[in-house]
């Protein structure tokens, strides 16, 4: 599971690295949707650093 975790990380860190300079060079609404994207990457990559971290920790 950790490599899927890893995965996580990786597609969180490329949204961001995407969506940042897309969110300043795209016209509107499409800046929009580059922010959500930098939005959804930085919670996947958080996510997934945390499930690295501590793997059980939705488990209960």
């Amino acid at each position: 599971m950790a490599m899927a975790y890893a995965a996580m990380v990786l597609a969180g860190l490329a949204l961001v690295v995407w969506g940042l300079p897309a969110a300043h060079r795209l016209k509107s609404p499409w800046d929009l949707v580059a922010s959500f994207a930098v939005l959804a990457g930085v919670v996947a990559a958080l996510l997934g650093a945390l499930l690295i971290c501590v793997p059980n920790f939705f488990a209960g």
